[in-house]
């Protein structure tokens, strides 16, 4: 991140108020409360951003109640930047705080050269969450996750990895990450004959991408493990901010390896504008209504938002005031994504 220090923050103190609107669900079986809206650090906290907006961001966060910070051995540009960043913020402005907080890591994906650095073996997971830790400046994270499935590398491997982690008091609780529901119901046996239960599961979903529907979510529910959904406004697509083009400071634009413009096309942006009609009738934007269909599922303990300016936030939480919708409402958004 850029050092912007030149007007440096005032000192933070936390809103009394961070728990006034904020709402928590329980995660699956455990005793875990997760806030509605958790905060990703996926975009935007990479070493060519902007320090002192990443710290407004997450302050903001904290304020509003979003108690939930979530990131990965990887996300930056370039690799363990979002994390090493996130351990100066965390050390400028919550250290007081640690005990209010939960954070969250994964590995999984491509992280450092050679055999060792990527997929999840117990080499790698055990030696990722380590670095991570140390990054971050933290004793332990309270979920670490294993990032994607494994093919390669057996599952009571990978497993017995995130136990041992629980075990040596680096982890406090673990989950998995786009598994299947075949793999996810294998993973929760092995994990619960372990003694380390899974606590969530972190899969896509979204209004466009409900791959999660095809019984993923039974099996959750019939596993007692929580679910936190990551992309719910699909990269920005299920917002207002295509509806008249492509602004300069848009994903689609400034950074094409998640969004390429082309892939906004006329069927797509028909739908986008379909729906924003329905969120206005509701008294949401668009944005706000995506969040909200997904946390209508008690299946879903918590949204993982990812955001370029803390004022996103505010609009984020507002989803919270109207989770509910009507039978003609939930008739019109289906058949509309069904076109």
């Amino acid at each position: 991140m850029k050092i912007n220090d030149k007007e440096p923050l005032q000192t933070y103190v936390a809103a009394s108020s961070r728990y006034d609107q904020m709402k928590f669900r329980r995660c699956g079986k455990s005793g875990l409360d997760l806030p509605a809206i958790s905060l990703g650090l996926w975009h935007n906290f990479g070493h060519s951003d902007d320090f002192k907006l990443g710290r407004e961001i997450v302050r903001t966060a904290f304020d509003l109640g979003i108690t939930h910070f979530d990131l990965a051995n990887n996300y930056g540009p370039p690799y363990g930047a979002a994390e090493e960043n996130f351990g100066r913020i965390f050390k400028k402005d919550l250290l007081p705080y640690r005990d209010e907080l939960l954070i969250s890591s994964k590995a999984g994906w491509d992280m450092w050269p050679g055999p060792y650095g990527n997929f999840g073996s117990k080499k790698y997971l055990v030696a990722s969450l380590n670095q991570s830790l140390k990054r971050m400046g933290l004793e332990y994270v309270d979920i670490f996750y294993h990032h994607r499935p494994d093919p390669n590398t057996p599952l009571d491997e990978t497993m017995s990895a995130l136990d041992l982690l629980v075990r040596q008091g680096k982890a406090l609780y673990v989950g998995i990450s786009q598994y299947s529901a075949e793999d996810t119901a294998k993973a929760s046996k092995i994990l619960n004959e372990l003694g380390t239960p899974c606590l969530i599961h972190q899969p896509r979903y979204n209004m466009m991408d409900r791959w999660v529907e095809d019984g993923l979510l039974q099996v959750l529910e019939k596993s007692g493990i929580g679910a936190i959904a990551f992309s719910p406004l699909e990269q920005g697509v299920l917002t207002d901010k295509y509806l008249n083009g492509f602004p300069e400071d848009s994903r689609a634009v400034k950074d094409g390896r998640y969004l390429k413009s082309d892939a906004i096309t006329p069927e797509i942006l028909a739908k986008v504008k379909a729906l924003n009609a329905i969120a206005i009738e509701r008294g949401q934007s668009l944005a706000q209504m995506a969040i909200a269909w997904l946390l209508k599922s008690p299946a879903i303990t918590s949204v993982l938002v990812g955001v370029s300016k803390a004022s996103q936030l505010h609009d984020n939480v507002k989803s919270l005031d109207n989770l509910d919708f009507s039978t003609a409402e939930l008739k019109n958004i289906e058949a509309i994504l069904k076109e």
